[in-house]
């Protein structure tokens, strides 16, 4: 129990830690809506999902011992948060009443889904963090080696799912608030919009596996 006990305790911290993640949860439910953030959030549990799978295949190590396959999904990933940064930026702004319910720029879901999806599958580092956060926690001991790694890593996509969530919500709220204000909404889109590219030109930049 202390050793799944310590596990949550480990995933609290990463994901109270602001990253590009959370960013784009706030952003697209102030954009866009509740539903559209959630759909989002979905998308970033799918990733993690398959980056727990990847590990647990021994994928990580492809990255490990092939630089240029590191590179190239980190080049890919930095470039598409610049790109997602930049459409904030462009992003035009218009007052709409400050009682709406609806979402203010709503799109299809499936697009929400994907650039969740996207956002988080592109990141190799999150490929990386799995392959060697859950081993910590897998005890010799403590029944197959496969459950325990299929148990952590659902937890893992889980509590994700549950701070993926709120911040989709806190981003809605956040929407609601700045609907009636077209400086607000400019001021959200170039803030959220530089924050995105800066973690883009991040990933691009510091390609070093422990950078």
């Amino acid at each position: 129990m202390t050793q799944y006990s310590m596990f949550c305790a480990a995933l609290l911290v990463v994901y109270l830690v602001p990253g590009p993640d959370m960013f784009l949860l706030l952003n697209t439910g102030a954009s866009e809506g509740r539903r559209q953030a959630l759909m989002t959030a979905l998308g970033l549990a799918l990733a993690r999902a398959a980056h727990v799978t990847l590990a647990a295949l021994g994928l990580a190590a492809l990255l490990r011992t092939h630089p240029w396959a590191f590179d190239l999904l980190s080049i890919a990933g930095g470039l598409y948060l610049a790109w997602l940064g930049w459409q904030l930026l462009c992003a035009p702004v218009s007052a709409l009443p400050s009682s709406t319910t609806t979402a203010r720029n709503p799109g299809h879901w499936s697009a929400a889904l994907k650039k969740g999806l996207l956002t988080n599958l592109l990141n190799p580092k999150a490929l990386l963090f799995c392959s060697v956060l859950l081993p910590q926690f897998i005890s010799q001991t403590g029944g197959p080696i496969g459950q325990q790694f299929a148990i952590l890593g659902a937890v893992l996509v889980v509590v994700g799912l549950g701070f993926d969530s709120f911040y989709a919500l806190s981003g809605d709220r956040l929407g609601r608030w700045v609907a009636a204000s077209p400086w607000k909404q400019k001021l959200q889109n170039r803030l959220f919009g530089t924050l995105l590219i800066g973690f883009g030109a991040r990933l691009v930049l510091l390609r070093e596996l422990g950078g």
